[in-house]
Formats: structure tokens, C-alpha cells, sequence
């Protein structure tokens, strides 16, 4: 089965890797070790709870205009 990986570089080193199919999310030091690490907790996960596929995801990125912490003014 072909699942999808989204790496993430982490803020304080190394990746945070996620597969949005199931949910399962972990780390590495490195892009391979991240890698290695959700494929193990994805195989744990479906060992237990079953997935079914649509197909392949269509992969994108968008943007959002960055405001800085705190400029949101509350209303009362």
C-alpha cells in the first residue's frame, strides 16, 4: 500500500513526519529517519485499525498573509 509522508523541518532540528491517511505523526534527526520512523508507527497503526485508499493525494501549498504576534485587537 502507498501511503503519503509530509516532512516538516522542526523548530528545534530535524523533521516532524506526518501521513495524513492515518493520522500518524513522529520525528527524526534526519529526512531518513523520520521516514523510517512513520513507516514503523504506520504499520503499527494499521495493524490495528483499517485504511482504505482513493487514490494518489494531490500535494499543494498556499499562502496566508503573516501577521505578528499580538496584533490582533479583541473587541469587548
Amino acid at each position: 500500500m502507498q501511503l503519503t509522508a509530509v516532512l516538516i523541518p522542526a523548530e528545534e532540528g530535524g523533521f516532524v513526519a506526518l501521513n495524513p491517511e492515518t493520522g500518524t505523526t513522529t520525528q527524526g534527526e534526519s529526512i531518513e529517519e523520520a521516514l523510517a520512523n512513520l513507516q514503523e508507527a504506520t504499520e503499527l497503526y494499521l495493524e490495528e485499525f483499517e485504511v482504505t485508499s482513493y487514490g494518489t493525494p494531490l500535494m499543494t501549498t498556499f499562502e496566508v498573509a503573516a501577521r505578528a504576534p499580538g496584533s490582533m485587537s479583541a473587541t469587548i
